[in-house]
């Protein structure tokens, strides 16, 4: 079963997107815009969503496991990047 084809759970919190987008800014520290999360849901790249009619809804699992796949190692130097 894809992503796409998985059925939503129904413990798992969903937020519209300027939650989502609060969500991701407010616990990751990642800039995020509603604006973004809508244009990625387009072109791919984003995290997961549901669809309920015309509403896009993210779970809180799919919202962290993005964040966190943005990040890069723990670094303790600029110079760190390039190894």
């Amino acid at each position: 079963m894809t992503v796409a084809q998985e059925a939503p759970r129904a413990t798992s919190p969903k937020r519209r997107r300027v939650a989502a987008a609060a969500y991701i800014r407010e616990q990751h520290g990642i800039p995020c815009s509603p604006n973004t999360l809508a244009k990625l849901a387009c072109l791919g790249g984003g995290p997961a969503f549901y669809k309920a009619g015309r509403v896009p809804l993210y779970a809180q699992e799919d919202l962290d496991a993005w964040a966190c796949a943005k990040l890069s190692p723990r670094l303790t130097s600029t110079s760190d990047l390039a190894a």
